[in-house]
């Protein structure tokens, strides 16, 4: 894992096409802005972890038809 430290307006890019920019910091919080190109999904871990386990328990029911 790469650890950075970023100011609020400070970015990063990925890949050259992802750009994520801190916005404000406060409260314990972070807000980020996300450029990424439309084709490519983003989603907050929580979902993510959520879609990948509904993709596997579709897979497992067209396994047991």
């Amino acid at each position: 894992m790469l650890v950075l430290s970023r100011k609020p307006g400070q970015a990063l890019v990925i890949a050259g096409e992802i750009t994520i920019t801190v916005l404000e910091m406060g409260r314990g919080r972070v807000q980020l802005g996300i450029s990424a190109p439309a084709e490519l999904p983003i989603h907050r871990q929580e979902i993510h972890d959520r879609i990948v386990r509904e993709e596997q328990l579709a897979a497992e029911c067209e396994l047991a038809m």
